[in-house]
């Protein structure tokens, strides 16, 4: 994917974009078209949303007090422990999926054209030959849609039925990870998924403290140390865990991962021992156990987990191949209307000419093809089901359909050094600043380049480049 550094890849911050000149020029020139084009399809998110926030008050979120091996003495009724990526159910898919496809401006215009067949005055053909190919469309793309729902089901579905143990009274039960509940001590073995976010209690290591893998939680691939409550860790076995009365003071969820405040509470000791909590003593979910056999206490379930919650809502995405095909299909209608004016005026404006208007645009609407959409969904399923089975990249998995031509445009992937993927808005604002790297001669040509596309923003950055040696010092300095 080429390096797209056009007014949409640079995020200026509000009250800095309105300052620009571009900046004000555009909303001079957005007017009647934004109105005609993008109006309507904001005042339906906007009703949407609205209708959405009555229907779901957001639950207020409390610090909570969990005991362990209790879920029955939990005061509020939690989440369940289940993970879900899907964007519909089932009374919202079709209304969705249409919503979705209807907000570019090609399966519009055809819409309008089919429907216009139902008005016996402008009635060119039957209706077949209008409602046909815009349904064969929409039956396309409603099981394009409807294939990735259902591989999304299958991997909620995979990710909820993982079998964990779970201590009781009476010994070890295995449970499925929907099933988890707070106030639940779940045993984790080495390189196992935590299902949920949870207080490390004990472990199998001697030293008390354990590592885990956070990259599939914050990028990092560097291991995380933990260590377990020093109170329950000195119990000599894990049937003690029932025998004391004991539990864990938690904060309200939040969406921090590298902060937590708690307190561990004993009550049948005298004195009471209070232990205070932190971060080291967290086990949150979606991370892996990198060593030992861990056993922790479910704090937060759900959507309440640290994981989820910094996770947004899925959303349809749209590459720039839609869009570059939704400004040529608005190009292409402009010309059909030009030229069905000029197929009114050489007949005369007489007698109901409005009338003709239209059906000149009727009778020219195949000047934009809609086989066009029809072959671009195809051809991504394609792209997808290849990818899926190369056998040089095995175990892709293909998440969304809708943009797997996106992957030939990519020409520089800017990542930290835990290979974390940079947001293109990184370093890029509005700044005067230096800033030292050291890097091979080789690397000139590409920062030539990253020079040329520097220029191309509608904030010019000057950029100079001085290299001192194979292994010197590069001095780039950026300003506005």
């Amino acid at each position: 994917m080429p390096l797209m550094m056009s007014e949409e890849g640079f995020e200026n911050e509000e009250s800095d974009y309105h300052t620009l000149p571009r900046a004000r020029i555009m909303q001079r020139k957005r007017g009647l078209e934004w109105f005609v084009c993008d109006g309507w399809k904001f005042l339906c998110t906007s009703c949407c949303d609205w209708l959405i926030n009555i229907c779901q008050r957001k639950k207020e979120l409390k610090a909570r007090t969990v005991w362990l091996g209790c879920p029955e003495k939990c005061e509020e009724k939690h989440p369940r422990n289940s993970i879900k990526n899907q964007k519909y159910n089932v009374f919202t898919f079709i209304p969705g999926v249409l919503y979705e496809q209807f907000k570019f401006f090609l399966n519009l215009y055809f819409l309008v054209i089919s429907c216009s067949q139902f008005v016996p005055a402008l009635k060119i053909g039957y209706l077949y030959t209008y409602w046909a190919p815009l349904g064969f469309v929409l039956a396309v793309t409603v099981t394009r849609e409807a294939i990735d729902e259902f591989r999304r089901f299958q991997r909620d579905k995979e990710v909820n039925s993982q079998l964990y143990s779970k201590l009781t009274v009476r010994g070890k039960v295995q449970v499925k990870s929907s099933d988890i509940q707070v106030g639940d001590l779940i045993i984790v073995e080495k390189n196992q998924r935590i299902p949920s976010d949870m207080v490390f209690l004990r472990t199998s290591e001697k030293a008390g403290s354990c590592f885990i893998r956070t990259d599939q939680l914050d990028g990092e691939t560097d291991w995380k140390l933990k260590v377990a409550v020093s109170c329950t860790q000195r119990l000599p076995a894990l049937g003690d865990l029932f025998s004391i009365s004991a539990y864990v003071h938690a904060q309200k969820p939040q969406i921090d991962i590298h902060s937590f405040e708690g307190t561990f509470t004993r009550e049948d000791s005298d004195p009471p021992i209070h232990e205070s909590l932190s971060i080291e003593n967290t086990l949150w979910a979606s991370t892996i156990v990198a060593s030992g056999t861990v056993i922790g206490v479910v704090i937060y379930t759900g959507k309440e987990t640290r994981s989820v919650m910094n996770t947004s809502n899925p959303k349809n995405k749209v590459g720039l191949l839609d869009l570059e095909l939704n400004r040529l299909t608005k190009a292409l209608f402009l010309a059909l209307v030009a030229l069905s004016v000029v197929m009114v005026t050489l007949q005369g404006f007489v007698g109901p000419w409005y009338r003709n208007l239209f059906r000149f645009l009727l009778l020219f609407s195949y000047i934009i093809p809609i086989s066009l959409r029809v072959n671009l969904d195809m051809g991504k399923a394609v792209y997808g089901w290849m990818m899926r089975k190369d056998e040089n990249i095995p175990g892709t998995v293909v998440r969304t359909s809708t943009i797997p031509e996106e992957l030939g445009r990519l020409v520089y992937l800017l990542t930290d050094k835990t290979g974390t993927p940079l947001p293109l808005s990184v370093g890029l604002h509005p700044c005067f600043s230096f800033f030292f790297c050291i890097v091979c001669q080789n690397c000139i040509s590409v920062l030539t380049q990253l020079e040329f596309l520097l220029k191309m923003s509608p904030n010019y950055f000057a950029i100079t480049v001085k290299g001192l040696s194979y292994s010197g010092i590069l001095k780039i300095r950026m300003k506005v």
